[in-house]
């Protein structure tokens, strides 16, 4: 089962990052409900084990094109996000105090605060592409204009995922012209 979850994610993060166009220095938002990929209500069958499968699966392939992860809490921590010092800085947003455990925080920010090489916690961050795992509502820590994407995997798990990345707003009426490249 834990392959299959890892495979998954793997999967879907893959297509989401081509399909994104993003690479060295981007942000990746997660929201992770480990106990919505068991079949579970959510906050009621947290899984270090689940969590830990789709991290696997997730992180690897950020950290090796130089993309930063940014893992959502859930709504016990009102969603901060667990990311590297690096990101924050860059972003300038002030780490708060909070450590993330399974029942506050969630299992997949857990497995994030405890692998990251200097991890630290902000209320919120700007990401440039992203992953819902079962309706967590990743939302509010994108980009203002979110476009969804449609890619090859449905669920993690019993999980329905969903998937967007960002793109600049179109400014300036009918006579602009605008890069394709950003669309």
């Amino acid at each position: 089962m834990f392959e299959e979850l890892t495979q998954q994610a793997k999967t879907a993060v893959l297509e989401i990052i081509e399909q994104a166009k993003i690479g060295r220095g981007s942000i990746f938002v997660v929201g992770c409900s480990s106990s919505t990929v068991k079949g579970e209500n959510y906050g009621k069958a947290s899984s270090m084990e689940i969590a830990q499968a789709i991290f696997d699966g997730i992180y690897p392939e950020l950290k090796s094109r130089g993309i930063f992860l940014a893992a959502q809490c859930c709504e016990h921590l009102n969603r901060a996000i667990i990311t590297e010092r690096e990101a924050a800085e860059k972003l300038r947003e002030p780490e708060v105090n909070v450590v993330p455990q399974p029942k506050a925080g969630g299992s997949f920010a857990t497995i994030t605060y405890n692998t990251l090489e200097n991890p630290v916690a902000v209320e919120h961050i700007k990401a440039d592409a992203g992953i819902d795992i079962g309706g967590v509502l990743i939302g509010m820590h994108l980009k203002e204009v979110a476009v969804p994407l449609v890619i090859s995997v449905k669920n993690i798990g019993k999980a329905h995922i969903t998937s967007a990345r960002t793109r600049p707003k179109f400014i300036g009426g009918e006579r602009a012209h605008y890069n394709d490249d950003m669309k």
